[in-house]
């Protein structure tokens, strides 16, 4: 077991997950290496394997505050919100001083929109370990429930971290506190899918009334774009599939992008793809010219301010005539600003001449409401474009 756990701590997964495996056959009922092993597959990814270990040791050794910290984190990120809470107030209430445990269970009332009850634990966090993780994730809590002044000071600790400081400073401007860049940062939105995957359908349809994939679908129809699965069709930011099953009609081949690979490992196991790529959209475009016959952007644009760069690699993508079609949040800001969502919202006027420059012609267009954000409706557009031939 201490030869386990030090090549588990070193990073050499398959030898310590090897000799979890010699542990367990000799001792299936070592809650010990079922805990380190549940973890080991949780950090691979397999949480579907990880949560069946990790319950059996706290079933073995039931009270367990270690064992209840190990469950409550695993089951936050698999969605389980509700019994994570419960089981990371247990840990912490037998470890006080369990700064990870306290962070976790921040953030998971968090994910449950329990903003104002996160802050004892986060701050408590901080004080026992004011390291940037935990910082950020305060800064989080405080904006979402309106401690603005604190939200500013833990986002300006965090930035002082080179391995935090880009998500921090996104965070900042949210709160008016620094300048809006061209785009939110990669790992902030792969880590914020990767987070929300396993409930991402449930609460976007659900609770937020997320139907902008539907919609886009019937403007292309309105478009005149045949529903007949002849196009090659590229779902930028396709998630969990949701929007691939609205692009299906109209789909000879589909293929899926994402920046998570939750979210495609959830997109994988629904199916419908007939490829799922793990990368950046400016990356992956412009290494694919002329490729697609419609590049479709449901709620993914929303994440970059700069549109031109976005919307000349959407176009470099299509074959001649090809067509795009996106949604974009409204504002009154030109030519962007970044809401406290921390999302981007675009002036009407200024997407003229970004489609033009681009070689982008408008086809159609209407106004929608995308979403709800705290109970309001989220204005949007969605367009229909075709590239000149």
């Amino acid at each position: 077991m201490q030869r386990a756990s030090a090549l588990h701590a070193a990073g050499d997964l398959p030898a310590a997950e090897a000799l979890y495996a010699r542990i367990l056959a000799q001792e299936p009922d070592e809650p010990n290496a079922l805990n380190l092993l549940g973890t080991l597959k949780r950090q691979q990814g397999f949480l579907s394997v990880a949560v069946p270990l990790v319950r059996r040791a706290l079933a073995l050794r039931p009270g367990a505050p270690v064992f209840q910290a190990s469950l409550g984190a695993l089951l936050a990120e698999t969605g389980a919100l509700e019994e994570a809470v419960s089981l990371l107030r247990q840990a912490t209430a037998q470890r006080p001083d369990d700064a990870l445990s306290l962070r976790n269970l921040g953030q998971a009332l968090c994910g449950l929109g329990q903003a104002r009850a996160a802050l004892a634990p986060l701050r408590r966090a901080v004080k026992l370990r004011p390291d940037a993780a935990a910082q950020l994730a305060l800064a989080h809590a405080c904006r979402e429930a309106g401690a603005l002044p604190e939200a500013r000071a833990a986002a300006e600790a965090a930035a002082r971290d080179p391995e935090y400081a880009e998500q921090a400073r996104f965070l900042l401007a949210a709160l008016g506190a620094a300048a809006a860049p061209d785009r939110a940062p990669a790992g902030y939105v792969r880590d914020l899918f990767d987070q929300y995957a396993p409930r991402f359908e449930e609460e976007l349809t659900g609770k937020l009334g997320y139907r902008t994939p539907a919609a886009l679908a019937d403007l292309l129809r309105e478009a005149g774009v045949a529903a007949d699965r002849s196009l090659d069709v590229l779902d930028l930011g396709c998630g969990t599939g949701l929007s691939g099953r609205a692009l299906a009609p109209f789909a000879r081949r589909l293929e899926g992008l994402d920046l998570s690979p939750r979210m495609l490992a959830a997109a994988a196991e629904a199916g419908g793809y007939d490829a799922l790529h793990e990368a950046d959209l400016l990356d992956f475009l412009p290494a694919h010219p002329a490729r697609f016959d419609l590049v479709a952007a449901a709620d993914v644009l929303n994440y970059l301010g700069a549109l031109d760069g976005a919307l000349a690699a959407i176009a470099g993508a299509l074959k001649p005539g090809g067509l795009a079609a996106f949604s974009l949040e409204l504002g009154t800001v030109a030519p962007f600003a970044l809401g406290e969502g921390l999302r981007y919202r675009h002036a009407p006027a200024a997407l003229a001449p970004l489609c033009a420059a681009a070689g982008l012609v408008p086809l159609a267009e209407r106004r929608a409401v995308l979403r709800e954000e705290r109970g309001a409706p989220v204005d949007g557009l969605l367009m229909v474009l075709r590239r000149a031939a």
